[in-house]
């Protein structure tokens, strides 16, 4: 796989919640690090996608927000 982005994190999916129309797909990079991604069902499906299955998180984004109160 070749891709422009460059925040390209692998790890091992730990769990997959599927909602209505999105899953959140919950994958380890290690150190204690659990990245969530909210792709589509079909994504899922396509993907083949199953908890313990290896898997990249690929970031690309403009911006990351946080707000607190």
């Amino acid at each position: 796989m070749k891709i422009s982005a460059r925040n390209v994190l692998e790890g091992t999916i730990t769990e997959i919640v599927k909602g209505a129309t999105t899953s959140h797909v919950r994958i380890d990079i290690g150190g204690g690090i659990i990245v969530t991604a909210s792709i589509t069902n079909e994504a899922v499906a396509d993907l083949k996608l199953e908890k313990g299955k290896q898997a990249y998180d690929v970031v690309k984004a403009s911006e990351v927000m946080v707000g607190i109160d």
